[in-house]
């Protein structure tokens, strides 16, 4: 019922930058949060950086002071500025969302189709 449409990735050499942006569309009351995951070949999925409706922002630690995630809550849009790419930042990375349809139903989570994101060194 939510779609997620990501845009943005492809290939960079390390130190350099790239902007992931991620629109979402459908049945949506409101959207609670909204960011992204990433997951190395090999790896597990794990939390790149989110923002909440309340404005609370979180990065995982090996981003902090590199990445920057940004949402436009009219649009229902969000987006990641990567910059000082390294080569360990070689993932796909996965938009999700928690939003929910009606006033009164619960959140649920929503994914986009992942987009591949290469630093070469």
């Amino acid at each position: 019922q939510v779609q997620l449409v990501e845009s943005g990735g492809g290939l960079v050499q390390a130190g350099g930058s790239l902007r992931l942006s991620c629109a979402a569309s459908g049945k949506i009351f409101s959207i609670d949060a909204m960011g992204w995951y990433r997951q190395a070949s090999g790896n597990q999925r794990e939390l790149v950086a989110l923002t909440t409706a309340g404005g609370t922002t979180e990065y995982s630690d090996s981003v902090k002071g590199r990445f920057a995630i940004a949402r436009d809550v009219n649009k229902n849009t969000v987006s990641l500025q990567m910059n000082s790419l390294k080569p360990e930042d070689t993932a796909v990375y996965y938009c999700f969302t928690e939003s929910k349809t009606l006033r009164w139903s619960t959140f649920f989570r929503s994914w986009g189709q992942g987009t591949q994101v290469t630093v070469s060194s």
